[in-house]
Protein backbone atom coordinates (compact mmCIF):
# COMPACT_ATOMS: atom_id res chain seq x y z
CA UNK A 1 0.00 0.00 0.00
CA UNK A 2 1.24 3.66 -0.15
CA UNK A 3 3.37 4.82 3.01
CA UNK A 4 5.32 8.15 3.10
CA UNK A 5 8.04 6.77 1.65
CA UNK A 6 6.04 5.70 -1.64
CA UNK A 7 4.50 2.92 -3.08
CA UNK A 8 5.52 -0.54 -1.00
CA UNK A 9 7.69 -3.04 -4.03
CA UNK A 10 5.68 -4.84 -5.81
CA UNK A 11 6.67 -9.23 -4.85
CA UNK A 12 8.84 -9.28 -8.58
CA UNK A 13 10.27 -5.28 -7.44
CA UNK A 14 11.56 -7.00 -4.08
CA UNK A 15 15.53 -6.38 -3.42
CA UNK A 16 17.03 -10.01 -3.92
CA UNK A 17 18.01 -10.07 -0.69
CA UNK A 18 16.80 -11.00 3.07
CA UNK A 19 14.68 -7.91 4.23
CA UNK A 20 16.30 -6.17 6.91
CA UNK A 21 15.46 -6.73 10.86
CA UNK A 22 13.88 -3.93 12.46
CA UNK A 23 16.17 -1.08 14.65
CA UNK A 24 15.28 -0.40 18.20
CA UNK A 25 16.82 2.26 20.86
CA UNK A 26 16.53 3.64 24.68
CA UNK A 27 18.05 6.70 26.51
CA UNK A 28 17.95 7.16 29.83
CA UNK A 29 19.20 10.41 30.28
CA UNK A 30 17.70 12.84 32.96
CA UNK A 31 18.01 16.70 31.67
CA UNK A 32 18.81 15.78 28.35
CA UNK A 33 17.02 16.00 25.07
CA UNK A 34 16.19 12.36 25.09
CA UNK A 35 13.95 12.90 21.79
CA UNK A 36 16.27 14.08 19.82
CA UNK A 37 19.20 11.54 20.84
CA UNK A 38 16.38 8.64 19.94
CA UNK A 39 15.85 10.67 16.40
CA UNK A 40 19.91 10.51 15.65
CA UNK A 41 19.99 6.95 16.73
CA UNK A 42 17.03 5.69 14.73
CA UNK A 43 18.59 7.82 11.57
CA UNK A 44 22.09 5.49 12.43
CA UNK A 45 19.69 2.34 12.64
CA UNK A 46 17.52 3.32 9.11
CA UNK A 47 18.82 0.37 6.91
CA UNK A 48 17.47 -1.94 9.72
CA UNK A 49 13.92 -0.72 8.54
CA UNK A 50 12.18 2.17 6.42
CA UNK A 51 8.21 1.50 6.79
CA UNK A 52 7.63 3.23 9.69
CA UNK A 53 9.37 5.03 12.66
CA UNK A 54 8.35 6.00 16.43
CA UNK A 55 9.53 7.36 19.79
CA UNK A 56 7.82 7.51 23.09
CA UNK A 57 9.37 9.41 25.54
CA UNK A 58 8.09 9.57 29.30
CA UNK A 59 7.86 12.57 31.12
CA UNK A 60 7.97 13.82 35.45
CA UNK A 61 5.32 15.61 36.04
CA UNK A 62 4.48 17.29 39.52
CA UNK A 63 3.41 14.81 42.81
CA UNK A 64 5.19 12.03 41.46
CA UNK A 65 3.41 11.04 38.11
CA UNK A 66 4.39 10.31 34.68
CA UNK A 67 2.86 11.12 31.28
CA UNK A 68 3.79 9.33 27.91
CA UNK A 69 4.17 11.33 24.59
CA UNK A 70 3.79 9.48 21.16
CA UNK A 71 4.59 10.24 18.03
CA UNK A 72 5.04 7.75 15.10
CA UNK A 73 4.08 7.58 11.42
CA UNK A 74 4.64 5.30 7.98
CA UNK A 75 7.74 6.60 6.29
CA UNK A 76 12.11 7.38 7.05
CA UNK A 77 12.99 8.61 10.30
CA UNK A 78 13.97 11.82 8.64
CA UNK A 79 10.19 11.87 7.05
CA UNK A 80 8.49 10.99 10.21
CA UNK A 81 10.17 13.94 12.91
CA UNK A 82 10.96 16.94 12.64
CA UNK A 83 12.11 19.69 15.18
CA UNK A 84 8.70 21.15 15.61
CA UNK A 85 7.70 17.18 16.47
CA UNK A 86 10.44 16.65 18.37
CA UNK A 87 9.72 19.57 20.59
CA UNK A 88 6.53 17.70 21.82
CA UNK A 89 8.54 14.64 23.21
CA UNK A 90 10.21 15.73 26.10
CA UNK A 91 10.93 13.99 28.93
CA UNK A 92 14.07 11.83 30.75
CA UNK A 93 13.43 8.45 29.32
CA UNK A 94 12.77 7.43 25.10
CA UNK A 95 12.58 4.15 23.14
CA UNK A 96 12.50 4.62 19.53
CA UNK A 97 11.90 2.02 17.18
CA UNK A 98 12.34 1.82 13.09
CA UNK A 99 10.45 -0.81 11.16
CA UNK A 100 10.66 -3.42 8.71
CA UNK A 101 7.31 -5.28 8.71
CA UNK A 102 8.19 -9.03 9.52
CA UNK A 103 4.44 -10.02 11.48
CA UNK A 104 2.06 -7.91 10.61
CA UNK A 105 1.27 -6.16 8.25
CA UNK A 106 2.84 -2.97 6.91
CA UNK A 107 -0.09 -0.24 8.58
CA UNK A 108 0.29 2.81 10.73
CA UNK A 109 -1.48 0.43 13.63
CA UNK A 110 1.41 -1.61 13.89
CA UNK A 111 4.05 1.03 14.18
CA UNK A 112 6.52 0.88 17.11
CA UNK A 113 6.79 1.57 19.76
CA UNK A 114 3.40 -0.47 21.06
CA UNK A 115 1.61 1.56 23.48
CA UNK A 116 -0.46 -0.44 26.51
CA UNK A 117 -1.70 0.97 29.79
CA UNK A 118 -1.25 -0.95 33.06
CA UNK A 119 -2.19 -0.45 36.84
CA UNK A 120 1.11 1.40 37.15
CA UNK A 121 1.12 3.55 33.94
CA UNK A 122 2.02 3.03 30.26
CA UNK A 123 4.79 0.94 28.71
CA UNK A 124 6.39 1.62 25.43
CA UNK A 125 7.73 -1.46 23.65
CA UNK A 126 10.17 -1.62 20.48
CA UNK A 127 10.77 -5.02 19.63
CA UNK A 128 13.47 -6.47 16.65
CA UNK A 129 13.08 -10.17 16.38
CA UNK A 130 10.11 -12.83 15.80
CA UNK A 131 7.95 -15.05 18.20
CA UNK A 132 7.20 -18.56 16.77
CA UNK A 133 4.16 -19.18 19.51
CA UNK A 134 2.51 -16.08 18.42
CA UNK A 135 -0.72 -18.42 17.59
CA UNK A 136 -1.05 -19.75 21.33
CA UNK A 137 0.38 -16.24 23.10
CA UNK A 138 -2.61 -14.66 21.02
CA UNK A 139 -5.17 -17.43 22.02
CA UNK A 140 -4.10 -16.90 25.95
CA UNK A 141 -4.33 -12.99 25.88
CA UNK A 142 -7.74 -13.28 24.08
CA UNK A 143 -9.06 -15.95 26.53
CA UNK A 144 -8.28 -12.93 29.22
CA UNK A 145 -9.86 -10.78 27.22
CA UNK A 146 -7.29 -8.58 26.03
CA UNK A 147 -8.05 -5.88 23.85
CA UNK A 148 -5.83 -6.64 20.93
CA UNK A 149 -5.26 -3.24 18.19
CA UNK A 150 -2.88 -4.69 15.73
CA UNK A 151 -1.57 -7.81 14.07
CA UNK A 152 2.16 -7.93 15.29
CA UNK A 153 3.54 -10.11 17.88
CA UNK A 154 5.50 -6.84 19.82
CA UNK A 155 1.79 -5.98 21.11
CA UNK A 156 1.67 -9.37 22.31
CA UNK A 157 4.51 -9.10 24.58
CA UNK A 158 3.70 -5.53 25.58
CA UNK A 159 -0.01 -7.55 26.60
CA UNK A 160 1.90 -10.27 28.16
CA UNK A 161 3.73 -7.78 30.55
CA UNK A 162 0.72 -5.76 31.07
CA UNK A 163 -1.34 -8.85 32.52
CA UNK A 164 1.23 -9.79 34.88
CA UNK A 165 1.55 -6.09 35.87
CA UNK A 166 -2.11 -6.09 36.39
CA UNK A 167 -2.43 -9.09 38.09
CA UNK A 168 -0.31 -7.57 40.84
CA UNK A 169 3.70 -7.71 40.34
CA UNK A 170 5.97 -5.21 39.75
CA UNK A 171 7.92 -4.45 36.51
CA UNK A 172 10.66 -6.66 36.83
CA UNK A 173 8.23 -9.92 38.06
CA UNK A 174 5.85 -8.86 35.61
CA UNK A 175 8.43 -8.81 32.53
CA UNK A 176 10.62 -11.03 33.47
CA UNK A 177 6.92 -13.63 34.02
CA UNK A 178 6.22 -12.42 30.52
CA UNK A 179 9.43 -13.24 29.09
CA UNK A 180 8.96 -16.47 29.77
CA UNK A 181 5.62 -17.02 27.97
CA UNK A 182 7.64 -15.85 24.41
CA UNK A 183 9.30 -18.37 22.03
CA UNK A 184 11.76 -17.02 19.31
CA UNK A 185 13.99 -13.84 18.70
CA UNK A 186 13.27 -10.66 20.97
CA UNK A 187 15.30 -7.80 21.80
CA UNK A 188 13.26 -5.58 23.47
CA UNK A 189 13.86 -1.69 25.14
CA UNK A 190 10.77 -1.19 26.98
CA UNK A 191 10.27 1.88 28.38
CA UNK A 192 8.17 2.67 32.19
CA UNK A 193 7.41 5.40 34.48
CA UNK A 194 10.03 3.52 36.70
CA UNK A 195 12.28 3.37 34.13
CA UNK A 196 13.79 1.98 31.03
CA UNK A 197 14.34 -1.83 30.66
CA UNK A 198 16.11 -4.19 27.76
CA UNK A 199 16.12 -7.64 27.08
CA UNK A 200 17.21 -10.41 24.67
CA UNK A 201 15.68 -14.21 24.07
CA UNK A 202 17.78 -16.44 26.15
CA UNK A 203 19.87 -17.23 22.69
CA UNK A 204 20.10 -13.60 22.05
CA UNK A 205 19.24 -14.22 18.22
CA UNK A 206 18.92 -10.35 17.59
CA UNK A 207 21.85 -8.21 19.00
CA UNK A 208 21.09 -5.63 21.79
CA UNK A 209 24.21 -3.27 23.10
CA UNK A 210 24.45 -0.77 26.47
CA UNK A 211 26.11 2.40 25.72
CA UNK A 212 27.06 5.35 28.54
CA UNK A 213 26.37 8.86 27.53
CA UNK A 214 28.66 11.43 29.89
CA UNK A 215 26.32 13.89 31.31
CA UNK A 216 28.70 16.59 32.13
CA UNK A 217 30.31 18.48 35.35
CA UNK A 218 26.71 19.19 36.79
CA UNK A 219 26.12 15.35 36.84
CA UNK A 220 28.60 12.62 37.43
CA UNK A 221 26.11 10.00 36.59
CA UNK A 222 26.12 8.83 33.46
CA UNK A 223 23.08 8.20 30.98
CA UNK A 224 22.32 4.79 29.30
CA UNK A 225 21.97 4.14 26.21
CA UNK A 226 20.04 0.70 24.65
CA UNK A 227 20.61 -0.10 20.85
CA UNK A 228 20.47 -2.62 18.37
CA UNK A 229 23.62 -1.92 17.19
CA UNK A 230 27.10 0.49 18.40
CA UNK A 231 26.78 2.37 15.08
CA UNK A 232 23.93 4.01 17.23
CA UNK A 233 25.92 5.13 19.76
CA UNK A 234 28.42 6.37 17.76
CA UNK A 235 26.52 8.87 16.49
CA UNK A 236 24.91 10.98 19.62
CA UNK A 237 28.83 10.14 21.44
CA UNK A 238 27.82 7.49 23.47
CA UNK A 239 30.75 4.68 24.53
CA UNK A 240 30.02 1.30 24.05
CA UNK A 241 29.77 -0.49 27.56
CA UNK A 242 28.88 -4.47 26.81
CA UNK A 243 26.20 -6.68 25.06
CA UNK A 244 23.01 -7.11 27.02
CA UNK A 245 23.67 -11.21 27.32
CA UNK A 246 21.03 -13.94 26.12
CA UNK A 247 18.51 -14.72 28.83
CA UNK A 248 19.39 -10.84 30.33
CA UNK A 249 17.45 -8.22 31.13
CA UNK A 250 18.58 -5.01 32.16
CA UNK A 251 16.47 -2.62 34.74
CA UNK A 252 17.94 1.32 34.53
CA UNK A 253 16.67 4.45 36.64
CA UNK A 254 18.13 6.85 38.57
CA UNK A 255 19.72 4.49 40.56
CA UNK A 256 22.22 3.34 37.40
CA UNK A 257 21.83 -0.33 35.88
CA UNK A 258 20.75 -3.09 37.47
CA UNK A 259 21.19 -6.77 35.53
CA UNK A 260 18.79 -9.66 36.12
CA UNK A 261 19.27 -12.96 34.65
CA UNK A 262 15.82 -14.57 33.94
CA UNK A 263 17.12 -17.58 32.23
CA UNK A 264 19.35 -20.56 33.69
CA UNK A 265 21.41 -21.88 31.01
CA UNK A 266 21.23 -19.51 28.05
CA UNK A 267 22.33 -20.88 24.59
CA UNK A 268 23.91 -17.96 22.77
CA UNK A 269 22.65 -18.03 18.77
CA UNK A 270 23.89 -14.53 17.32
CA UNK A 271 22.00 -14.58 14.05
CA UNK A 272 25.38 -15.03 11.62
CA UNK A 273 23.88 -12.99 8.72
CA UNK A 274 23.91 -9.67 11.26
CA UNK A 275 27.33 -9.83 10.94
CA UNK A 276 27.76 -10.76 6.89
CA UNK A 277 25.09 -8.58 5.71
CA UNK A 278 22.53 -6.74 8.34
CA UNK A 279 24.25 -4.84 10.42
CA UNK A 280 26.48 -1.47 9.49
CA UNK A 281 29.90 -2.36 8.51
CA UNK A 282 31.36 0.61 11.18
CA UNK A 283 29.34 -1.45 13.96
CA UNK A 284 31.43 -4.18 16.63
CA UNK A 285 30.35 -7.37 17.20
CA UNK A 286 31.57 -10.27 19.07
CA UNK A 287 34.90 -8.10 19.55
CA UNK A 288 35.65 -6.17 16.13
CA UNK A 289 34.59 -4.20 13.66
CA UNK A 290 31.93 -6.16 11.27
CA UNK A 291 34.12 -4.37 8.07
CA UNK A 292 36.89 -6.45 9.53
CA UNK A 293 34.92 -9.64 9.86
CA UNK A 294 33.67 -8.71 6.17
CA UNK A 295 37.42 -8.54 4.96
CA UNK A 296 38.11 -11.83 6.41
CA UNK A 297 34.90 -13.26 4.98
CA UNK A 298 36.29 -12.13 1.62
CA UNK A 299 39.99 -13.59 2.14
CA UNK A 300 38.74 -17.16 3.35
CA UNK A 301 36.50 -16.91 -0.15
CA UNK A 302 39.78 -16.40 -2.08
CA UNK A 303 41.44 -19.23 -0.38
CA UNK A 304 38.70 -21.55 -1.05
CA UNK A 305 37.88 -20.50 -4.59
CA UNK A 306 40.33 -19.37 -6.77
CA UNK A 307 39.95 -17.96 -10.63
CA UNK A 308 42.38 -16.40 -12.77
CA UNK A 309 40.53 -13.05 -13.56
CA UNK A 310 41.75 -9.34 -13.84
CA UNK A 311 39.87 -7.01 -11.96
CA UNK A 312 37.44 -8.05 -8.46
CA UNK A 313 34.45 -6.04 -8.31
CA UNK A 314 31.78 -5.67 -5.63
CA UNK A 315 28.19 -5.47 -5.94
CA UNK A 316 27.73 -2.46 -3.39
CA UNK A 317 27.20 -1.41 -1.22
CA UNK A 318 27.51 -4.49 1.05
CA UNK A 319 29.64 -6.56 -0.93
CA UNK A 320 32.78 -4.18 -0.65
CA UNK A 321 34.35 -5.12 2.28
CA UNK A 322 34.46 -9.42 1.06
CA UNK A 323 35.42 -8.20 -2.32
CA UNK A 324 38.73 -6.06 -1.09
CA UNK A 325 39.58 -8.95 1.02
CA UNK A 326 39.17 -11.11 -1.88
CA UNK A 327 41.38 -9.09 -3.59
CA UNK A 328 43.87 -8.83 -0.79
CA UNK A 329 44.54 -12.99 -0.97
CA UNK A 330 44.15 -13.11 -4.01
CA UNK A 331 46.73 -10.65 -5.17
CA UNK A 332 43.93 -9.68 -7.99
CA UNK A 333 43.53 -5.89 -8.21
CA UNK A 334 40.48 -4.35 -6.72
CA UNK A 335 38.31 -1.91 -9.08
CA UNK A 336 35.33 0.04 -9.01
CA UNK A 337 32.95 -1.62 -11.79
CA UNK A 338 29.48 -0.83 -10.45
CA UNK A 339 27.95 2.47 -9.25
CA UNK A 340 24.96 2.74 -6.81
CA UNK A 341 23.17 5.15 -7.17
CA UNK A 342 22.11 6.02 -3.44
CA UNK A 343 19.73 8.58 -3.65
CA UNK A 344 17.67 6.23 -5.30
CA UNK A 345 14.11 4.92 -2.91
CA UNK A 346 10.83 4.07 -3.31
CA UNK A 347 8.88 6.02 -6.18
CA UNK A 348 5.38 6.57 -7.07
CA UNK A 349 6.53 6.48 -10.28
CA UNK A 350 7.36 3.17 -12.02
CA UNK A 351 9.44 2.37 -14.62
CA UNK A 352 8.11 1.71 -18.18
CA UNK A 353 8.07 -1.50 -19.03
CA UNK A 354 11.47 -1.16 -21.24
CA UNK A 355 13.23 -0.15 -18.60
CA UNK A 356 12.15 -2.89 -16.68
CA UNK A 357 13.63 -5.42 -19.39
CA UNK A 358 16.67 -3.29 -19.43
CA UNK A 359 17.69 -4.18 -15.66
CA UNK A 360 18.84 -2.39 -12.88
CA UNK A 361 20.40 0.59 -14.34
CA UNK A 362 18.38 2.57 -11.77
CA UNK A 363 20.31 1.40 -9.19
CA UNK A 364 23.43 0.04 -10.30
CA UNK A 365 25.52 1.20 -13.96
CA UNK A 366 28.27 -0.60 -14.87
CA UNK A 367 31.81 1.15 -15.88
CA UNK A 368 32.36 0.27 -19.15
CA UNK A 369 36.07 2.05 -19.24
CA UNK A 370 36.95 -0.50 -16.22
CA UNK A 371 35.23 -3.59 -17.15
CA UNK A 372 36.04 -3.58 -20.93
CA UNK A 373 37.79 -6.54 -22.28
CA UNK A 374 38.09 -7.83 -18.35
CA UNK A 375 37.59 -11.35 -17.02
CA UNK A 376 35.88 -10.07 -14.09
CA UNK A 377 35.29 -11.37 -10.27
CA UNK A 378 32.13 -10.19 -9.12
CA UNK A 379 32.05 -10.87 -5.14
CA UNK A 380 28.52 -10.23 -3.29
CA UNK A 381 27.41 -11.37 0.24
CA UNK A 382 24.29 -13.39 -0.96
CA UNK A 383 22.08 -14.62 -3.48
CA UNK A 384 18.49 -15.16 -2.55
CA UNK A 385 16.73 -15.70 -5.66
CA UNK A 386 19.13 -15.12 -8.32
CA UNK A 387 17.08 -12.44 -9.96
CA UNK A 388 19.34 -9.26 -9.37
CA UNK A 389 22.10 -11.28 -9.67
CA UNK A 390 21.62 -12.51 -13.08
CA UNK A 391 20.72 -8.97 -13.91
CA UNK A 392 24.02 -7.61 -13.10
CA UNK A 393 25.56 -10.15 -15.01
CA UNK A 394 24.06 -9.23 -17.94
CA UNK A 395 24.68 -5.47 -17.44
CA UNK A 396 28.76 -6.44 -16.80
CA UNK A 397 28.53 -8.36 -20.28
CA UNK A 398 27.00 -5.67 -22.11
CA UNK A 399 29.55 -3.30 -20.27
CA UNK A 400 32.47 -5.30 -21.85
CA UNK A 401 33.51 -7.88 -19.43
CA UNK A 402 34.77 -11.17 -21.10
CA UNK A 403 34.35 -13.10 -18.18
CA UNK A 404 31.59 -13.38 -14.98
CA UNK A 405 33.16 -15.47 -12.28
CA UNK A 406 30.76 -15.03 -9.09
CA UNK A 407 32.09 -15.00 -5.59
CA UNK A 408 29.37 -15.32 -2.51
CA UNK A 409 30.67 -14.78 0.94
CA UNK A 410 28.24 -16.87 2.36
CA UNK A 411 26.77 -20.18 2.22
CA UNK A 412 23.79 -20.76 -0.04
CA UNK A 413 20.36 -19.59 1.84
CA UNK A 414 18.61 -22.82 1.66
CA UNK A 415 16.15 -21.77 4.33
CA UNK A 416 13.96 -19.08 5.20
CA UNK A 417 14.17 -17.58 8.87
CA UNK A 418 11.45 -17.40 11.46
CA UNK A 419 13.69 -15.06 13.63
CA UNK A 420 12.78 -11.44 12.39
CA UNK A 421 14.27 -12.00 8.77
CA UNK A 422 11.68 -11.40 6.25
CA UNK A 423 13.23 -14.45 3.47
CA UNK A 424 11.12 -15.51 0.69
CA UNK A 425 9.00 -19.38 1.51
CA UNK A 426 11.99 -22.17 0.65
CA UNK A 427 10.32 -22.94 -2.74
CA UNK A 428 11.34 -19.22 -3.85
CA UNK A 429 15.34 -19.72 -2.56
CA UNK A 430 17.03 -20.20 -5.65
CA UNK A 431 19.54 -22.70 -3.78
CA UNK A 432 17.17 -24.56 -1.89
CA UNK A 433 15.79 -26.32 -5.03
CA UNK A 434 19.07 -25.92 -7.49
CA UNK A 435 22.65 -27.38 -7.51
CA UNK A 436 25.84 -24.56 -7.26
CA UNK A 437 26.02 -25.29 -11.11
CA UNK A 438 22.18 -25.25 -11.99
CA UNK A 439 22.43 -21.36 -10.19
CA UNK A 440 25.49 -21.00 -12.12
CA UNK A 441 23.66 -21.58 -15.22
CA UNK A 442 20.37 -20.14 -14.75
CA UNK A 443 22.37 -16.38 -13.41
CA UNK A 444 24.72 -17.21 -16.65
CA UNK A 445 28.33 -16.70 -15.09
CA UNK A 446 30.74 -18.48 -16.07
CA UNK A 447 31.78 -19.59 -12.62
CA UNK A 448 30.53 -19.63 -9.16
CA UNK A 449 31.44 -20.41 -5.78
CA UNK A 450 30.22 -19.65 -2.42
CA UNK A 451 32.22 -19.56 1.10
CA UNK A 452 31.73 -22.52 2.86
CA UNK A 453 29.88 -23.00 5.90
CA UNK A 454 33.07 -23.83 7.99
CA UNK A 455 35.01 -21.03 6.49
CA UNK A 456 32.08 -18.08 7.44
CA UNK A 457 32.13 -19.13 10.82
CA UNK A 458 36.04 -20.05 10.74
CA UNK A 459 36.57 -16.11 10.31
CA UNK A 460 34.64 -14.60 13.58
CA UNK A 461 36.07 -13.93 16.74
CA UNK A 462 34.03 -16.35 18.70
CA UNK A 463 32.75 -19.89 19.38
CA UNK A 464 31.40 -21.67 15.87
CA UNK A 465 28.56 -22.57 18.01
CA UNK A 466 27.40 -19.64 19.42
CA UNK A 467 25.93 -18.50 16.06
CA UNK A 468 22.51 -19.17 14.23
CA UNK A 469 23.01 -20.54 10.98
CA UNK A 470 19.85 -21.76 10.03
CA UNK A 471 19.33 -20.24 6.91
CA UNK A 472 22.06 -22.09 5.76
CA UNK A 473 21.08 -25.59 7.02
CA UNK A 474 18.01 -25.69 8.28
CA UNK A 475 19.20 -26.37 11.84
CA UNK A 476 16.94 -24.00 13.94
CA UNK A 477 17.96 -23.09 17.44
CA UNK A 478 14.11 -22.52 18.76
CA UNK A 479 11.49 -25.24 17.55
CA UNK A 480 9.37 -24.29 15.01
CA UNK A 481 5.95 -25.33 15.42
CA UNK A 482 4.30 -27.20 12.49
CA UNK A 483 1.85 -25.05 11.10
CA UNK A 484 4.33 -22.21 10.96
CA UNK A 485 6.93 -24.57 9.19
CA UNK A 486 4.30 -25.09 6.57
CA UNK A 487 3.90 -21.63 5.91
CA UNK A 488 7.39 -21.23 4.51
CA UNK A 489 9.10 -24.84 4.02
CA UNK A 490 9.17 -27.97 1.80
CA UNK A 491 8.79 -29.98 4.48
CA UNK A 492 9.61 -33.33 2.65
CA UNK A 493 13.14 -31.69 2.20
CA UNK A 494 13.85 -30.12 5.66
CA UNK A 495 16.66 -32.03 7.60
CA UNK A 496 15.46 -32.11 11.30
CA UNK A 497 14.89 -29.79 13.56
CA UNK A 498 17.10 -29.73 16.33
CA UNK A 499 16.95 -27.61 19.95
Amino acid sequence: MPTAAGLAPQLGDRADKPEEACGVFGVYAPGEDVATLTYFGLYALQHRGQESAGIATFDTLGAGSTRICVHKEMGLVSQVFTDAILKTLPGHLAVGHTRYSTTGSSRIANAQPAIVETRLGALALAHNGNLVNTTDLRTQLEQQQCDLKTTTDSELIALAIAQEVNSGKDWLEGAISAFNQCRGAFSLVIGTPAGLMGSRDPNGIRPLVIGTLSQGELNQAPAYVLASETCALDIIGADYLRDVEPGEMVWITEAGLASFHWVAQPQPKLCIFEMIYFARPDSWMQGESLYSYRLHLGRQLARESSVDADIVIAVPDSGVPAAIGFSQESGIPYAEGLIKNRYVGRTFIQPTQSMREKGIRMKLNPLRDVLQGKRVVLVDDSIVRGTTSRKIVKALREAGATEVHMRISSPPVTHPCFYGIDTDNQDQLIAATRSVAEIAQQIEVDSLAYLSEAGMLKATQDNPEHFCTACFNGRYPVPVPEPLQRSKLILEKIPAMTV
